[in-house]
């Protein structure tokens, strides 16, 4: 089916030549009618570029046939065709067509000086897809192991008593879930220097949090909520976290015995007291903690 090209008009995608055929009674087999030259098709085979890009270069006059048939074929020299290998050798290296025609046409073009230009353009390319792949390769270590910290990194930033195989337990057990990837998205571009702010903030955190449960503030006061609404967005470092999955969050700090050690380590009953104002903050903003979920 004839396919339609806006600059050129119709023309026969499948052999490349012009779709009115031969009104002379010539043979449509021979489209040269023996008058020499390759056709629109057999030159689109040769040089492995396509028709369409054959007439558009014909059509603003980069790389035009020269002969024409007495049936309207239009056919290229020997001379036509070794300019259209010049267009294609430039455009593989990635010139414009009107900096190809400077380089074919105007003599005072220097092309020495245009093709460093492209050079230079092409090794800007080349290293936006190095870091592209050095990006996508932090990206599957990340998914994969959590957190991309050596041993010796993890060990100065969160302490000696560090678990390094603590997010490795954690990719075990919530590996498939959206937290994970968002985790992990977190974690393919953070720095050491940046992992050691997300501890300190943390660290600071439990601290002030111990300080208020010394001080014997009480869940639903204003003190308290600033506590829990602090918590979320630390923990935002890691991913997102709602209301209701504090909710669930703060009553693993209580149940789960690591984390109840860690925070009770802090101070005796941390765990527990934080899941209470965080439960009377929830109330506070709608949310029943009883009916939280994860979801």
């Amino acid at each position: 089916m004839p396919a339609t090209d806006p600059r050129t008009g119709p023309f026969d995608a499948d052999d490349g030549t012009d779709p009115a055929g031969p009104t002379d009674g010539s043979d449509p087999t021979d489209p040269t009618d023996g008058t020499g030259g390759l056709t629109v098709g057999q030159v689109s085979a040769r040089l492995g570029v396509t028709v369409r890009a054959l007439h558009h270069w014909d059509e603003i006059g980069l790389a035009s046939p020269s002969l024409r048939t007495g049936a309207g074929y239009r056919l290229y020299t020997a001379t036509d065709l070794e300019r259209l290998h010049r267009v294609v050798v430039y455009r593989e290296l990635g010139l414009g067509l009107d900096r190809i025609r400077a380089v074919l046409d105007d003599a005072g073009t220097d092309v020495p000086a245009a093709l460093r230009a492209q050079r230079a353009q092409v090794a800007e390319r080349v290293e936006r897809l190095r870091r592209l792949g050095a990006g996508l390769d932090r990206m599957i270590e990340a998914h994969e192991r959590g957190l991309l910290l050596t041993v010796e990194q993890q060990a100065a930033i969160f302490g000696p008593d560090w678990d390094p195989e603590g997010p490795l337990k954690a990719r075990e057990r919530y590996g498939d879930t959206p937290q994970w990837r968002q985790y992990a998205e977190r974690a393919a571009t953070r720095t050491p220097e940046e992992w050691q702010a997300v501890h300190d903030a943390v660290a600071a955190l439990d601290r002030d949090l111990a300080s208020a449960l010394d001080a014997g503030v009480a869940p639903g006061s204003r003190e308290a909520n600033a506590l829990v609404d602090r918590h979320r967005a630390v923990f935002a470092a890691y991913f997102p976290l709602t209301r209701e999955r504090q909710v669930c969050l703060a009553r693993m700090y209580a149940s789960d015995p690591g984390f109840a050690a860690h925070y009770d380590g802090v101070r005796p009953g941390l765990a527990a007291w934080f899941s209470g104002i965080v439960d009377a903050s929830a109330r506070a903003h709608g949310v029943d903690p009883d009916a939280a979920t994860w979801e």
